[in-house]
């Protein structure tokens, strides 16, 4: 029975074409930025991308809603990728976005954020060059940019921001991400971290040890853009407590910008203006049903 099991595994991870000679040319692999989630944030050159794919390989956070605008005859393969849960492994990946370019079709890569922002994207542009499948890369709206514009807070501000950076929460093979926290550490700066909420007591402990200050503003955001986007405002010092009430896909921002974090707007929240208090969750779902937790 095992070995049943174990071949069916197998099996479910070989690229199967179909077989047929194609007359025309070898297809192309497009890596398209399905941005942080929202419908409305996908680009225009991504919505035309996704209604000339006949194969779309896409992240498991992409929504159905995007996936929809891709036409219904395109062969859609979920590749989704959790904490210590692939479905496939990265050269598995592009493997298949090679194999199916080869057979002569379109192939588009549809992955959440940014191709090229802790996406892996690179890795998916060597393969096919390496194959010789050409290659078109449409960028997206990366999961930073939609936090920082729901929660009213920009990522560089006069006087409190001179510079923003991006950072990875873990290293490629798990554990602490080996990072400059010297000069994270430096005051007048936005940081931001992803897929560090697991770590986020070892962030903020690193960046307090490396001299920055325990009262800089923090903010945590869950499902950017989405209608059951959560925030939770708070400081350095806050960080490691906060993290601790959100399990979902989030991002942790520090920087002095943030304390412009406590008063928001967003159009899917009816544009009101609402306050945040420090250390409080703000819910974009429970907005939506008129019924806010933590905002006066």
């Amino acid at each position: 029975m095992a070995h049943g099991r174990d071949t069916k595994k197998r099996t479910d991870r070989l690229v199967v074409l179909d077989g047929t000679a194609r007359r025309r040319g070898p297809g192309r692999v497009w890596l398209v930025g399905a941005g942080p989630g929202e419908p409305d944030l996908l680009t225009i050159k991504a919505l035309k991308a996704l209604q000339g794919a006949e194969v779309v390989v896409h992240d498991g956070l992409v929504s159905d809603e995007i996936l929809g605008l891709a036409p219904a005859s395109a062969r859609r393969i979920s590749v989704a990728k959790r904490k210590s849960r692939h479905s496939y492994s990265q050269d598995e990946i592009n493997r298949m976005l090679v194999a199916f370019a080869l057979e002569g079709l379109e192939v588009v890569r549809l992955k959440g954020g940014d191709p090229f922002i802790f996406g892996r994207g690179g890795e998916e542009l060597e393969a096919c060059r390496e194959a010789g499948v050409e290659c078109l890369i449409v960028p997206g709206v990366t999961a930073a940019l939609a936090a920082g514009a729901s929660a009213g807070a920009p990522l560089t501000h006069r006087g409190s921001a001179q510079a923003v950076t991006f950072v990875t929460g873990h290293a490629a093979k798990g554990g602490e991400p080996d990072l400059d926290w010297d000069s994270l550490a430096k005051a007048n700066q936005t940081v931001v971290i992803y897929m560090g909420l697991s770590m986020a007591p070892v962030i903020a402990g690193r960046l307090l040890a490396a001299g920055r200050d325990g009262s800089t503003p923090a903010l945590i955001v869950e499902n950017a853009s989405r209608a059951d986007e959560r925030r939770i405002v708070t400081t350095l010092s806050g960080l490691a407590a906060a993290a601790e009430a959100v399990s979902g896909p989030a991002l942790l921002i520090v920087g002095e910008a943030m304390a412009m974090a406590t008063s928001s707007a967003h159009p899917r929240a009816g544009g009101d203006l609402l306050e945040a208090q420090p250390g409080v969750e703000f819910s974009m779902d429970s907005r939506l049903r008129g019924n806010e937790r933590g905002v006066k």
